[in-house]
């Protein structure tokens, strides 16, 4: 019969792998903030739906996902524990119906049917079967999985099937849905299969070097280890948190002055060039009815409606825009 010294070894948390986790918490919540601030209107453009805001959000995912990976093997290193690992399903489980329900009530049109908990719920169920195998069996799978939807966009390969509404927790039709978070099986679940395989390859060195032995010493490097020790329950609580706190601040101060500006321009220049408008006209006539619309009090973030007068007012500066921008006209 195992000593109880035994069982605290073979069940313990590795704080590295908490530190870890609270590393990745700390960019989402920097992530998250970066989103909420252009939400609400307090930075002149909501820079997390940039190209870069966009690369750090799949790294962050990334990221949590090779951790569910590397958790699932060290958790079961010593054979399946199967009321653990269905606890700990049931609490992600649980907790990604709730961000269902709290954002189908907040946000109807682009609620989160599939975001990165239930990813994390499906994908740990999926990854069973692998704790028993090969792990470059696990690698080859989790290729394969990384791979399929740059293969499936290709309209050679592409099959029809998966356009369905239905099948979009898979993450292999044409076009994705309209949702808040979206983190498909195709292609996330082979970072759960890479992070299991790196475990499984690396934990007998993990094991007997210094660092599965490693303790935070520093209050930061404490406080990761205990979000990371804690992590549903931060994710849960962070963005609830953060938008309140920031409604706040934008309740006092207003929104930012150029707030909107550059999407304005863009879809500007994208209906001008539409209707047969020069790229080089339509980009300083953009500009141009950008800045007239707020020297003249016309601007709103959200748009509203005109009364007649402004709305020819407006069309006024648009058209005036339009015809500096494209030069005087040549006589004949």
């Amino acid at each position: 019969m195992p000593s109880s010294s035994t069982r605290f070894r073979e069940t313990r948390r590795f704080d590295l792998i908490d530190a870890a986790r609270g590393i990745a918490l700390l960019a989402m919540a920097a992530y998250h903030t970066t989103w909420d601030l252009g939400y609400l209107a307090l930075t002149p453009e909501n820079d997390a739906l940039a190209p870069l805001g966009k690369v750090a959000a799949h790294l962050i995912a990334g990221t949590f996902l090779v951790l569910v990976g590397i958790g699932l093997v060290l958790m079961n290193r010593d054979g399946l524990r199967p009321r653990a690992f269905l606890l700990r399903l049931a609490r992600i489980g649980i907790a990604a119906l709730l961000i269902t329900a709290a954002t189908f009530y907040a946000f109807p049109d682009s609620y989160i049917f599939f975001g990165i908990l239930h990813c994390i719920a499906v994908s740990s169920v999926l990854a069973v079967p692998f704790l028993r195998v090969s792990p470059v069996v696990s690698l080859v799978v989790g290729i394969v999985v990384l791979a399929t939807p740059a293969v499936m966009a290709n309209p050679d390969y592409h099959l029809a099937v998966f356009d369905d509404p239905i099948l979009s927790f898979l993450g292999l039709g044409m076009l994705p849905p309209r949702t808040n978070d979206y983190v498909p099986l195709f292609p996330w679940f082979g970072l759960v299969l890479l992070g299991l395989a790196l475990a499984r390859l690396g934990l007998p060195a993990f094991m007997r070097s210094g660092l599965s032995r490693w303790r935070p010493g520093s209050l930061l490097s404490r406080g990761l280890a205990l979000a990371g020790r804690h992590s549903l329950a931060v994710y849960l609580v962070h963005q609830p948190l953060l938008l309140a706190l920031l409604t706040g601040v934008v309740t006092v101060t207003g929104p930012h002055s150029k707030a909107g500006l550059a999407a304005f321009r863009q879809d500007y220049r994208t209906q001008c060039e539409a209707t047969g408008g020069n790229a080089q006209t339509c980009r300083v006539a953009a500009r141009c009815v950008a800045d007239a619309l707020q020297r003249e009090n016309l601007w709103a973030i959200k748009g509203r409606s005109f009364n007649v007068e402004e709305r020819a007012k407006a069309q006024a500066l648009s058209q005036s825009c339009y015809e500096t921008a494209d030069g005087p006209a040549v006589s004949p």
